[in-house]
This record gives structure tokens, C-alpha cells and sequence, in this order.
């Protein structure tokens, strides 16, 4: 295949989708308290209204609301207390005209009461004498039955991940099981004789494996797990008896380097000598991490990843992230925000570029400066807060221009 018939960002997702539209990623149920980041494998739909009935928001008195009309200090309105409403007890009381029953926070309000007086705006005549010195509205100081999630309502949706808010929300509905997609299995290989481990002696002409430990770290923030992380030297053997043992326990593998045109990168040809589809894309127009292979091994997605650690990083957000997200249906994965940028720079003409930028803010509003310097500098990224993608038609960004800055 001609390296240099490179594809686009979007067409190499698409590829990407339509190889793999069969592939299942698994479901499983989990405890409630295991869930938080998981990812909802089904859309959650409500079986109860919630709350299940009237309740105050306030310590005060239910009345009719229109009876407060006109209450103040100097002509407070009368009411005759005919009784309290105990937390969790179901109220016996139906309020009607001139009649108050006091309702503490979070308790159940009468029927017949339509609004709640808040303890601090009345006064006790006696004993069942009620003054209200402050008029309310229709509904106030009271949440509905039903106003929160009603029942039939979809509460969380499929692909949502689950937060700590998420959480609150499946214990109000009383679910002690949650249905969740699996996380999915990554399997990461390092390629090239320079590459050594941290716990290596690191000797001149050696390279520390930067990119396993930093595709590990974003593989556990997407919600996956890395079921192992391995150095491989250049040779073809060593290579293909490492992807086939990958093959055989993970849904996605990463090869980290060996994806230029160099004599001693083998990854496409171990790609192609499994059963599949093989290599579909050797190349994108993408800036950094043009050296990129997709490829079908088995049944299993392979990723050959450009060995400079932001190509790295930069690649498989672009593509390893949305082919997890697009299989899980994860929503609003990705924490951006609008920057105006402070700089004019060109992109490289044809070529998605994802460019660094650091975030600052002056005289509240948030600027964005690029970050600039080699691929092969993990410095790079680390300084940076985000990134700003320039489609393949822009020539560039321009000082001034406000853009969407995705957040690292």
C-alpha cells in the first residue's frame, strides 16, 4: 500500500466504523457503589415519580396560597392550625379554606395546600392561631410531585458516564444494579531496539518508553483497561507472536511506533499476515501523527500509533477515543471550552491539525497562546491545557478569533 495515500481524519473514522459495525462491546451489571465513570449501557427510565409526593423546601406552614394575598406586618393574614406533619409520615391533613398545618423541610405537604409560608414570615397568636405577615405565590417554597423525574421519563440516558450526580440519581430511583458497558481491553506494544523500561539503565542512544504509560493513563480516564503493556525490539516475529497473544485477550491493540516507511517498521505487514481485513489506512492527513495504520487482525481493531509521544497522544484521541465512543455511545466525552486566541499562526495546507494552545485569562475573558515545538517533545503537551483542531480548509487561526479549545 502507498504510504503517501493518505486519508482523512473523518474518512479514516468512517472506515473505522463501518470495518467494525458488528463488533459487540460487551455489557455487564455492577454495584450501584462500583459504578461512578462507568459508562450506562442502557437508557435508565424512571418507574416512579420523583419525588413521590408534594414536599416543602422550607420549615413552615401549608396554606392556600391565595389567602396570603395582602399579608403584612401592619395586616398579617389569620389561619387556624389544625395540625403538624412529621418527617416521613404521610400527611392525614386536607387543608381547607382559612387552615394551616405546619411541614418541616423536605416533608409532605398536605392536600388542599398549594403553598408553603416560611416559618420566619409568621407568628403564633396561641396555639391555634397562625398570623402570616408576608404573602406567597402559587406552588411556593415547594417541590411537586413528579418535578424532578416523572415516571416514564428517561432519568440517564444509554452512553452517559456515570458521575458522582449520576449516582444520586439511580439511588432515588432505588437501583442497586447497574447495566454498563464492560471496559473495554487495551493491549499496548512499544516498538523499536532504543525503547527501554523505566526500571531500565538508561544508556546513550536508549529511549525511556514514554507513550505506554501515557496511552495507559488515557485509556484509564476513557474508561478502558490495559490487560498488558509490552516492549517489543524490531523484528517481525517478535512482533506478530506479541499481537497474536493480544489479539487473543483484548477488543483493541496498540502499536506504538513502527508505523513509518522505514525498512525496520514491520507493523503493516503483521497487520496483513492475520486473517481480516488487514491494513485499511496507512497514513493520515493529520498534524502531528501522519504515520498512522489501521488495520483488522482476526476480528480485533489494531492501531499502529506514531512513535513520537504527542503524535501519540494526538492520534489516539482523534481516532482511538472516537472509535470507543462511537461503539459505546459516550456523550460529551470531551471537556472544551471557547478561547480567543492572542496569535496569528498558519496549519499545514490539506492536514487536520491539533495544535497546542495555553489557556490564560485577562480582564475575564479566556485567551489561548500556541504551544509550539517537535512531536517528539512530551514537554509540549505538558505545558499545554488543550488543544484546537484546524480543518484540512483553514489556512490557519487568526489573533482574535474565538475557538473551541478541547481540554487535556
Amino acid at each position: 500500500m502507498d504510504f503517501f495515500n493518505v486519508v482523512s481524519v473523518e474518512e479514516a473514522q468512517r472506515k473505522v466504523v463501518e470495518v467494525f459495525e458488528d463488533y459487540i462491546f460487551e455489557k455487564e451489571y455492577i454495584p450501584l457503589l462500583e459504578a461512578t465513570h462507568r459508562i450506562l449501557g442502557e437508557d435508565i427510565i424512571s418507574n416512579i415519580d420523583v419525588p413521590e409526593f408534594n414536599r416543602s423546601t422550607v420549615d413552615g406552614y401549608a396554606i392556600k396560597s391565595k389567602e396570603s394575598h395582602g399579608a403584612s406586618e401592619s395586616m398579617p393574614s389569620l389561619f387556624n392550625i389544625i395540625g403538624e406533619v412529621h418527617m416521613g409520615e404521610v400527611s392525614k391533613y386536607n387543608i381547607k379554606s382559612g387552615e394551616a398545618v405546619y411541614v418541616p423541610t423536605g416533608g409532605m405537604v398536605p392536600e388542599g395546600a398549594d403553598g408553603m409560608v416560611m416559618i420566619e414570615n409568621t407568628e403564633k397568636l396561641d396555639e391555634s392561631t397562625l398570623m402570616v405577615y408576608k404573602s406567597i405565590s402559587f406552588n411556593e417554597n415547594m417541590i411537586l410531585k413528579g418535578d424532578d423525574i416523572k415516571i416514564g421519563e428517561i432519568a440517564l440516558e444509554k452512553g452517559r458516564r456515570i458521575t458522582p450526580e449520576s449516582i444520586g440519581v439511580l439511588a432515588a430511583l432505588g437501583i442497586l444494579q447497574v447495566n454498563v458497558y464492560k471496559k473495554p481491553k487495551f493491549y499496548i506494544i512499544s516498538t523499536g531496539d532504543e525503547i527501554i523500561d523505566l526500571d531500565e539503565k538508561l544508556e546513550l542512544g536508549k529511549v525511556r518508553d514514554i507513550n505506554s504509560y501515557a496511552l495507559h493513563s488515557l485509556i484509564i480516564r476513557l474508561g478502558g483497561e490495559v490487560v498488558e503493556r509490552t516492549i517489543v525490539r524490531d523484528d517481525y516475529n517478535l512482533l506478530r507472536n506479541e499481537v497474536e497473544k493480544a489479539i487473543g485477550i483484548s477488543d483493541i491493540v496498540l502499536i506504538s511506533g513502527g508505523s513509518s516507511v522505514g525498512t525496520r517498521d514491520y507493523t503493516a505487514k503483521v497487520i496483513d499476515s492475520f486473517e481480516g481485513a488487514g491494513v485499511f489506512v496507512h497514513g493520515m492527513s493529520i498534524k502531528p501523527g501522519k504515520p498512522t495504520i489501521v488495520g483488522e487482525g482476526e476480528g480485533k481493531i489494531i492501531f499502529g500509533l506514531p512513535g513520537h509521544p504527542v503524535s501519540s497522544i494526538m492520534v489516539f484521541k482523534a481516532i482511538v477515543e472516537y472509535y470507543v465512543r462511537h461503539k459505546m455511545g459516550i456523550i460529551d466525552f470531551t471537556p472544551k471550552t471557547k478561547a480567543i486566541m492572542d496569535f496569528n499562526f498558519p496549519s499545514s495546507p490539506g492536514r487536520e491539525t491539533y495544535q497546542m494552545v495555553k489557556l490564560k485569562e485577562k480582564d475575564g475573558k479566556l485567551y489561548a497562546t500556541p504551544n509550539f515545538g517537535e512531536s517528539g517533545m512530551i514537554t509540549l503537551l505538558a505545558d499545554a491545557d488543550g488543544y484546537i483542531v484546524i480543518k484540512t480548509h483553514e489556512e490557519g487561526v487568526y489573533k482574535g478569533e474565538e475557538r473551541e479549545v478541547y481540554l487535556l
